[in-house]
């Protein structure tokens, strides 16, 4: 059998490396990797991490690129492909542009396709946009569907989908999990990663900070920062912001944050050090998605800067907490987890409600035809989940 896995972005290749890594080892399958080269850099760090051959680039990323373009370009480069390489099924993960594109040009040559991570809703079209419509298109089109939990599976089942459900968990926790059992094992690693962190004070708490929604471009994203300096402003805490590249990100935050004191303005990190960062901070503030998934389990409490989330579970948990991109509410909801021990400590408690480490496993058995037990999220994550080394 011939699996055709199309990635187009870091977060992509973060979770599906796992898959990937299966793949290349179960007898059966031939894998084949292709990538779009956004963000090229960025993506290469994860490559490399995980030792990810490719096969084909597809290069389409330009200046000033549009959605409708980025389309376009992966239809007219990923279909020679798919002629070429003439697939069993093509393999998709997530909600992004390139991945509701591929799946939609495997689905016009009759390909199967497999979504990883499928099933996640927040309801609303415009948030986040364009992923809500990305994701609902993805699960349209594919006959296997890799739900990462049961509310994702109950999300599917409502909406009377044609593809097969499967609850494996989420490979992201996978991929977490193998970081940080390198990390506990590897001193060098663990110190060259501290090495190439900011001066940050150990008296001082630190809050990680990451920001890059397209729903919050603008004014949202000013707000945002603006609540970063009067955080700062405590003095009694180091933020750190690792700073994405797309200038609609970069340009605000250098505006309105180089030179702020106990804001540190950081290049974006490799998955180790973004892992290291993680275990290093008290309180983690987001909007991403994966960070949602990947935080809870490392214990850290999680303030999410979007008014609805795809990911409800560590809400429901009780680690994660909607707190929207006014400058108000951030300050409010970040200095109440700062300043009431109380309120930290029932957010700071490692759950494992994505996953438990056997998500590839569960999805490359059930790509071989053979029966595994649904994911059942446990309650707390093992000890080896530890804060600092």
């Amino acid at each position: 059998m011939r699996i055709l896995s199309v990635i187009g972005t870091r977060p992509e290749a973060i979770k599906m490396a796992p898959v990937l890594d299966r793949l290349a080892r179960t007898p059966g399958i031939e894998s084949v990797v292709c990538t779009t080269g956004q963000h090229a850099s960025m993506l290469q760090q994860v490559l490399d991490l995980f030792g990810l051959h490719v096969d084909h680039d597809l290069q389409v990323m330009v200046q000033g690129q549009t959605l409708n373009g980025l389309c376009a370009r992966v239809f007219e480069r990923l279909d020679p492909v798919l002629e070429r390489v003439c697939p069993d099924r093509v393999l998709v993960h997530g909600d992004t542009t390139t991945a509701m594109a591929a799946s939609l040009a495997a689905f016009h040559r009759r390909i199967p396709v497999g979504h990883v991570e499928a099933g996640l809703r927040t309801g609303t079209l415009s948030q986040p946009w364009p992923e809500e419509m990305n994701r609902r298109v993805v699960d349209v089109v594919s006959d296997q569907l890799f739900a990462p939990t049961e509310g994702a599976r109950q999300n599917l089942l409502t909406e009377n989908l044609g593809g097969r459900i499967h609850v494996t968990g989420n490979t992201v926790i996978d991929a977490l999990h193998s970081m940080v059992q390198r990390l506990e094992t590897d001193a060098v690693l663990r110190a060259r990663l501290d090495a190439n962190l900011p001066a940050l004070d150990p008296s001082r708490r630190m809050v990680l900070v990451t920001g890059h929604r397209r729903e919050n471009f603008g004014p949202a994203m000013a707000d945002i920062c603006h609540a970063i300096c009067a955080l700062a402003c405590r003095g009694d805490i180091e933020l750190v912001y690792p700073v994405h590249l797309n200038p609609q990100v970069h340009e605000p935050v250098l505006r309105i944050l180089q030179g702020q004191a106990h804001v540190h303005l950081i290049e974006p990190q490799d998955y180790a050090g973004f892992v290291r960062l993680m275990q290093l901070a008290s309180v983690v503030l987001t909007d991403s998605g994966g960070v949602q998934e990947e935080a809870p389990a490392l214990g850290k409490p999680v303030l999410v800067m979007r008014e609805v989330t795809e990911r409800p579970e560590a809400v429901q948990a009780g680690t994660a907490r909607l707190v929207g991109a006014s400058k108000e509410r951030i300050e409010k909801e970040v200095s109440l987890l700062l300043d009431d021990a109380a309120q930290y400590q029932r957010m700071a408690h490692s759950v494992n409600p994505y996953g438990d480490g056997h998500a590839s496993e569960r999805i490359v058995a059930i790509l071989c035809g053979q029966d595994m037990e649904p994911f059942r999220p446990e309650t707390t994550l093992p000890g080896h989940f530890t804060t600092r080394s």
